[in-house]
């Protein structure tokens, strides 16, 4: 069983729940095989069916779902020797963006990626992936040090934004997300982003001003946050639910306005359902883009990037 269930997966949790009621008593009352064997069988119809419909909304719930993988399970995953690197060399080190240098699939590349943190402690101390001025800086050192020695730079995208507070203000937030924005478009080598949960607003763009803007099915991607959006259309935040439906936040309408390249597709459930497999996927699917973009030279790769960002909303 799952350990954390989304509103609208409540049918499914109940099911679960008699599936284990059922185990325990079959330690005590007899075999229940077939009465299990059902229930998870309708269990999993109703999974399936349950995914194949998501509205914005409930895939909002599904990019946040605490079980989703994180930066450092993509790190854990697909990646060998890695160094990190840290701080600014201004103020401090921002650990809601963490990167260095590593190995992907035998090739050394720079990663970088926010990470929210699983549990109370790791969010705390990674601030809910919630990014500080010292975070993107730390991000355009990174960059730097990519274009320097030649080395492909893979991002992973899942924020909620930019870290607001009067802190980051006064250490120039706007003046660091443009900048690194501004360094992701210069770049002389490939870059590859994937989007893998939330893609929140500048403080996603930032480390997404890349060849290829990769997503996963059921990860958002919005200038600002459906209860953002609420607060300033509505004044209440309750509305949410209408705001993402209107946003075009999710996988599809993105793609039809060009500002993502490509949907990584998830197990039946989520990313949450299966973590193994939706790392080993989006590694399959960033090798086969880095590839591609491997032969095309710094001039190549700045003319693509920038004729990419330029077509995003124009009709085909």
């Amino acid at each position: 069983m799952a350990t954390h269930y989304l509103d609208f997966e409540k049918p499914i949790a109940e099911l679960e729940e008699k599936i284990e009621e059922l185990g325990l008593l079959a330690s005590t009352s007899g075999s229940f095989e077939t009465e299990i064997a059902g229930l998870r069988k309708k269990a999993e119809q109703l999974r399936k069916k349950t995914y194949a419909g998501l509205d914005p909304w409930m895939k909002t719930q599904v990019a946040r779902h605490p079980e989703r993988p994180h930066f450092v399970d993509y790190l854990d995953g697909l990646f060998t020797d890695y160094v990190e690197l840290r701080g600014d060399r201004q103020f401090g080190d921002d650990q809601a963006i963490l990167g260095g240098l590593a190995r992907f699939r035998g090739q050394a590349v720079v990663v970088m990626g926010h990470e929210k943190g699983h549990d109370t402690a790791t969010r705390l101390t990674h601030n809910f992936g919630m990014a500080r001025p010292e975070g993107y800086r730390k991000a355009v050192r990174l960059m730097d040090l990519a274009d320097r020695f030649g080395l492909p730079v893979l991002s992973f995208v899942d924020t909620a934004g930019a870290y607001p507070g009067l802190g980051a203000e006064e250490r120039g937030q706007a003046e660091a997300i443009a900048r690194s924005t501004e360094r992701g478009l210069t770049l002389g080598v490939p870059f590859i982003t994937t989007v893998t949960g939330e893609g929140g607003s500048g403080g996603a763009i930032a480390l997404a001003a890349a060849n290829r803007v990769l997503m996963l099915e059921h990860s958002i991607y919005s200038v600002i946050s459906p209860e953002g959006a609420a607060g300033i259309l509505w004044r209440d935040g309750a509305r949410a639910k209408d705001a993402a439906m209107a946003m075009k936040i999710t996988g599809p309408d993105l793609m039809a306005l060009k500002i993502v390249d490509r949907l990584i597709p998830e197990p039946v459930g989520g990313a949450h359902a299966d973590r193994e497999e939706t790392v080993r996927a989006v590694g399959d699917v960033v090798e086969e883009e880095l590839k591609a973009l491997t032969p095309l030279s710094p001039d190549q790769l700045r003319k693509q990037r920038a004729d990419r960002f330029y077509a995003i909303g124009r009709a085909a």
